[in-house]
């Protein structure tokens, strides 16, 4: 019984890992940028 536990606290423990991970790499690290470039008024201006 006690060998059970122990196995079923390490699998536990991997299904958490496994999705903290996952939480964080959505939250910080694929993070998009919200507000776009926005080009001024008027275009742009070329040297010719």
């Amino acid at each position: 019984m006690d060998t059970f536990l122990e196995f079923l606290k390490e699998v536990l423990k991997g299904i958490i890992r496994a999705i903290s991970a996952y939480v964080f790499q959505k939250t910080f690290l694929n993070e998009e940028k919200t507000t776009r470039c926005r080009r001024k008024p008027g275009g742009s201006r070329s040297n010719k």
